[in-house]
């Protein structure tokens, strides 16, 4: 599924979401910590298009990053116990009781008429705002909760371990690997959270946390629950996701009190018929683990509000499951199943049910026994028909049928009146159905993908679209009855037959996002010009070659998309786009970049590869505002060199100018301290300039497919550099073998070790050349090393070999201001050796380097 396809697919996972809060907490007014769990459901997606399925439970309690005394006195002697080095301390503000009434009073996603409204609250379900409204329960004066997340810590603080008054405690995303406790030590936790470390087992002593309601280890390396954790009789939260458990923990059945049980992620193939005695359990979460059946055993937890079993390899659903009376959200995405068991359509309470990504042929005419629900996902399924008794679901609100045979939509589907997201990407459908206008409060319409030819007019009485997504198809001229949707923002057109826009697209002025590649536009469509608060346009993939002056009446827009068209010189019309940020004119044709370019001042990412430049555009580097920059030319005219004054561009964050006949790197590319990527590969570049080291930014270096034989020894100080390539180079410095894991610590390793090596080498040419030149060959040496008489007397008193020794370690000093390596210069030497006829020193020198290569120093 490509970025452009299904654009509203966060929608309708944000809908899902807060629809499971709200019907769950609705469901839990009996529970103690309904505050507390509010936010049952932090990632509740569908498979719309090839998203991977996902339902996780809300992992922990609500928190706050402050600690502070709610009474002023103690406040000071607390915070005196609490001072530890290194670690987050602050306050928990007392707040009022909220009842479980209150919450529950949320209207419905029906209820509320609004949509959008559900998706700003469910976009961001953790932020401060909405944290706002989850009122903690009424804590008295010395209740506070601890964050200490992100500490570094290896264990337990000590000085935590004896605070009676901590009620909720945060040690996620550290390194513990255990946790002890002794008798007496926070005797009035309630709730801990462990995320996101290195815990192999949990401790037998976790009994001792006699008041725990809540304990969250998930993301550690737990394979064993002890069984002393059944003695926690007041625990309600129990989440154990993401860890090595292979089969249902014993004893958990005992936890009598426990509401809430979380196991996704595990390795778990079983499930114990002892799960029946978690009488009071409302939420359960095993999706992602190795079941192979549907526990029939689950069939029985008569209060189950949610289950949760995706990710598995069920095949099949026992008839059991229409004993499950109070379920209301049931989760089987990315299963086996090949069909649905009748007794499912039993389930009267049913309002979210989610079976993407499995085998079903067909839905049963029962589906009309859903009366309540809201949330009904089908994608990736082998269906040809959907009942058209479907319309008797008039609750629901999400219809998604991605990917399967459909060719025709249910026949009244205009009676679901609720209907909000209808989304029918890539099946076989051959036309939309005039009925749709009548569904009133639609405002998602995806059916990209099918083999639609004409969109009905009527469309236009869908008064309330934001969003269509109409994109490969096989429609010839654009709907006229799309421009009267005044609420449409966004609107996907791509891989169509449309030649030209109708006028009345120029009425369109809400639209923000609109998307038109692959269709046959042989000129810019003028009309678009009015659309001023546009802000994405893609014309991608047609036959423009010119650019309206009128453009410049897009004020709003900031990016736009004109790669692979027929533009053969840079139109400068764009320039008069002052607020544009993204321009892609990559797979054309275009030779010259005019001077008027660094108009464009809020631009920030150009991309020109696979053009027919015949040198490299100079006019690029006017451009200050500039961060990431394509020239590659995979398909387009080679360019042999890099500009200097590319250091201009010092706002350049990605450079790639891969796939050219680059044969050097220019010296001062170190002045593009900015530099994050650089990709490079498939050049003719031979080494890398000494002022590379100087980007120290860089974190992607990518020179695979050069002529480098050596490495920088310094490589080191680019210190954020994280991921390399040096493949398909003939290295000799490091050898390929040791670039082949792309591991910058092995090459540095190697280099420094090397680097010594040669120094020890080099000291030892510089004794041989000392002991065995004549006077003559002397002199003849220093000018060849371009050693005046002032700089060295060589006529001194001093014996011949202490002369030469100085002359060379002169000769080095100098030649080390141009930063040649060790190596370097002693294969200079030996030319000059060579030079000079010293053909005895050669011999020698030979003879020692084959002995190095039998040793090691």
């Amino acid at each position: 599924m490509s970025a452009k396809e299904d654009s509203s697919l966060e929608e309708l996972q944000d809908v899902t979401g807060q629809f499971e809060k709200e019907s769950i907490a609705h469901s839990m007014e009996e529970l103690i910590l309904t505050e507390e769990t509010t936010d049952l459901f932090h990632k509740t997606s569908q498979n719309l298009g090839e998203e991977e399925a996902s339902h996780k439970v809300f992992e922990a309690p609500p928190r706050e990053d402050t600690l502070e005394s709610t009474a002023s006195s103690g406040n000071k002697e607390l915070k005196e116990k609490l001072s530890l080095s290194e670690t987050i301390i602050e306050s928990v503000n007392s707040t009022s009781e909220t009842s479980a009434s209150e919450i529950s009073q949320k209207p419905s996603l029906s209820e509320s008429g609004d949509i959008e409204e559900y998706q700003r609250v469910c976009d961001h379900p953790h932020s401060d705002t909405h944290d706002e409204n989850l009122k903690r329960p009424d804590l008295e004066s010395n209740n506070f909760t601890v964050n200490l997340e992100a500490t570094g810590l290896q264990e337990l603080p000590k000085d935590i371990l004896k605070m009676k008054y901590v009620k909720y405690l945060y040690l996620d995303k550290n390194h513990i690997k255990t946790f002890q406790a002794d008798p007496g030590d926070l005797v009035g936790l309630e709730s801990l959270s462990l995320k996101e470390n290195k815990i192999v087992s949990l401790p037998s002593e976790i009994h001792l946390l006699s008041n725990l309601r809540i304990l969250n280890v998930s993301h550690n390396q737990i394979s064993h629950i002890p069984k002393e954790i059944t003695q926690l009789v007041n625990i309600r939260q129990l989440f154990l996701n993401d860890n090595y458990i292979e089969s249902f923990p014993s004893g958990l059945e005992n936890l009598e009190n426990l509401e809430i049980l979380s196991l996704a992620n595990n390795k778990i193939r079983h499930i114990t018929e002892t799960v029946l005695n978690l009488e009071k359990l409302r939420i359960l979460n095993l999706e992602y683990n190795q079941l192979t059946v549907f526990p029939k055993a689950l069939c029985f937890l008569s209060r189950l509000v949610s289950l949760n079993l995706s990710g598995n390899l069920i095949s099949s659903l026992p008839k059991e499951i229409k004993e499950l009376k109070n379920l209301e959200c049931l989760l089987l995405d990315h299963n086996r199943l090949t069909f649905l068991a009748v007794e499912i359509f039993l389930l009267l309470k049913m309002k979210v049910l989610q079976l993407a990504d499995n085998k079903l042929e067909a839905i049963s005419h029962k589906i009309e026994n859903f009366k309540e629900l809201r949330i009904f996902t089908l994608d990736k399924n082998l269906l040809k028909d959907i009942p058209d008794k479907i319309s008797h679901c008039v609750m629901l609100e999400c219809l998604s049928l991605n990917d399967n045979k459909l060719t025709e939509l249910p026949k009244n589907i205009h009676k679901l009146k609720n209907l909000r997201q209808l989304h029918v990407n890539r099946n076989n459908m051959l036309k939309i159905t005039e009925d749709i206008s009548h569904l009133n409060y639609i405002w998602s319409l995806e059916f990209s993908g099918n083999v639609i030819t004409t969109v009905p007019t009527e469309i236009k009485n869908c008064r309330k679209i934001t969003r269509v997504n109409l994109s490969h198809n096989q429609i010839i001229f654009f709907p006229v009855g799309l421009c009267a949707l005044t609420s449409l923002s966004h609107l996907c057109f791509n891989g169509n037959y449309i030649s030209e826009l109708p006028l009345d697209i120029s009425f369109s002025k809400q639209l923000f996002h609109l998307e038109l590649s692959e269709n046959r536009f042989s000129i810019f469509p003028e009309y678009l010009c009015s659309l001023i608060h546009l802000n994405y346009l893609d014309l991608g993939k047609n036959k423009i070659k010119n650019i309206p002056s009128s453009i410049s009446n897009m004020v709003s827009l900031h990016v736009l998309i004109l790669c692979h068209n027929k533009f053969e010189i840079f139109p400068k019309e764009l320039c008069a786009l002052e607020n544009l940020q993204t321009l892609d004119l990559s797979e054309n044709e275009i030779q010259i970049i005019p001077s008027d370019i660094y108009k464009l001042k809020g631009i920030q990412k150009l991309n020109f590869s696979s053009n027919q430049f015949v040198d490299f555009p100079v006019e690029l580097c006017t451009v200050q505002s500039l961060q990431e920059l394509n020239l590659s030319q995979t398909n387009g005219r080679k360019l042999t060199r890099l500009s200097e004054e590319i250091s201009n561009l010092i706002n350049l964050k990605e450079l790639d100018v891969s796939n050219n006949a680059i044969g050097e790197i220019p010296k001062n590319i170190g002045e593009l301290r900015n530099l994050v990527s650089f990709n490079a590969c498939n050049n003719q570049i031979s080494s890398l300039p000494s002022s590379f080291l100087f980007l120290n930014a860089l974190q992607e270096l990518n020179m695979s497919g050069n002529n480098l034989t050596a490495l920088p020894c310094d490589i080191s100080k680019l210190l954020s550099l994280k991921k390399i390539n040096f493949d398909d180079n003939p290295l000799v410095r490091p050898p390929m073998e040791i670039c082949k894991g792309k591991d910058l610590h092995t090459i540095v390793h190697y280099l420094q070790k090397s680097e010594e090596r040669d120094e020890k080498i080099l000291e030892k040419v510089f004794t041989i050349v000392a002991k065995h030149i004549s006077e003559t060959n002397f002199e003849f040496l220093c000018q060849k090393l371009n050693l005046a008489h002032s700089e060295i007397n060589i006529h001194s008193n001093l014996a011949l070999s202490e002369r030469v020794h100085e002359a060379l370690v002169l000769w080095r000093k100098k030649s080390t201001n141009s930063s040649l390596p060790a190596a370097a210069l002693r294969d200079q030497l030996i030319r000059i050796l060579t030079m000079i006829g010293a053909y005895d020193i050669m011999d020698k020198i030979t003879a020692f380097k084959l002995f190095t290569r039998t040793i090691k120093f």
